[in-house]
């Protein structure tokens, strides 16, 4: 491992962080690229980390929206980790804040591993949003669980443009594996992620729906959407599981088990009881449709998602990459935790 070189793309990031921690706790040499490098409090965390452990760390420039800016991080290394992609539900320009630096992120860094010379490898952090899109797909497809042979085909830029830029990135990287015979690609789709996060730094859209959950936004009621939910922990795992097995290959669905927001806030209220301003009900889907649009919930969103169950065969993690799953329990409450040592819950 000590000889070993990772480049890391997004390892600032919630799930980043935890992969770097991962990679220098067993020894890799990591190039993380950040797209500035001055700004040091984005990955002061990770310098920490590097100093305690025995891998070492390196910060490169990089850009996903320039061509050939991971060119130079990438030669020389032995894999990359490719986890850089905006994960945001507040944006005023989809194909600016999301397809954009999805879709030109993943061919600059693909073809950054094509141009090194060395990279045998590629791991890539998609996400069970290529996998489907809405919730009443499942339904509508007579399926009894999403697998990773299904390909979600019903967002659009307008409609789940996230979603939509996680389809386009995922399928963009398996046309390039596909035009080469260098490197072998395995991809990471998770469900929603939760559990600690290493700085308080980070923008986590998870993060984000954890604070409002225990601050009281929806403690009127909550819309009944269904999820898988995966620890960040285990989500980091699998990247460093499908890097060191030689034989594992595709797409791989992570999630501990699927239920709703609010059986996720009873999780919370059982451990902490009325300390946080969680939801106890579900509001009606009517009263959703009308009011939705207010909390950035469109209608067709409502309509498609609200009141339907979702199933996610994560099989394939436990067989192939060896993955154990760690209780959404712990997951939760140890990301309350995190975020009150943190200073980042508001009563």
């Amino acid at each position: 491992m000590e000889n070993r070189k990772i480049m890391v793309s997004g390892g600032t990031g919630y799930i980043g962080s935890w992969v770097v921690k991962e990679l220098l706790e067993k020894g890799y040499k990591v190039r993380l690229t950040s797209r500035n490098t001055s700004n040091k409090t984005k990955f002061e965390h990770l310098l920490q980390i590097a100093e305690a452990n025995k891998g070492a760390l390196e910060i490169w420039e990089a850009d996903l929206l320039k061509e050939g800016s991971f060119d130079e991080a990438a030669k020389g290394c032995d894999a990359i980790m490719h986890i850089a992609s905006p994960f945001t539900l507040r944006f005023k320009d989809p194909q600016k804040e999301l397809i954009n630096p999805a879709l030109k992120g993943t061919r600059n860094v693909l073809q950054a591993a094509n141009k090194s010379g060395t990279v045998k490898k590629v791991v890539l952090t998609s996400s069970v949003a290529a996998v489907h899109g809405d919730a009443i797909d499942m339904q509508e497809k007579g399926l009894d669980a999403f697998t990773e042979d299904h390909w979600n085909n019903t967002s659009s830029i307008k409609h789940q443009p996230y979603s939509y830029s996680k389809v386009l990135a995922e399928k963009e990287a398996w046309r390039i594996y596909e035009a080469q015979k260098e490197w072998k690609l395995v991809v990471i789709n998770p469900s929603f992620v939760i559990g600690p996060s290493l700085t308080k730094m980070s923008d986590s859209e998870s993060l984000s729906l954890m604070k409002d959950l225990l601050g009281g936004k929806y403690a009127t009621g909550m819309p009944e959407l269904w999820f898988g939910f995966v620890d960040v922990r285990d989500v980091a795992k699998a990247h460093l599981l499908a890097l060191e097995n030689e034989y594992v290959s595709g797409r791989h669905i992570l999630a501990d088990r699927s239920m709703t927001m609010l059986d996720y806030a009873q999780i919370i209220r059982e451990k902490y009881g009325n300390q946080y301003k969680l939801p106890k009900k579900e509001s009606p889907k009517w009263l959703i449709s009308l009011i939705g649009p207010l909390f950035g919930m469109k209608r067709g969103f409502v309509k498609r998602n609200v009141g339907y169950p979702i199933k996610l065969n994560a099989s394939k993690s436990i067989k192939e990459l060896g993955l154990n799953y760690t209780d959404i329990e712990k997951s939760a409450v140890d990301m309350v935790e995190q975020m009150k040592e943190f200073g980042m819950i508001v009563k």
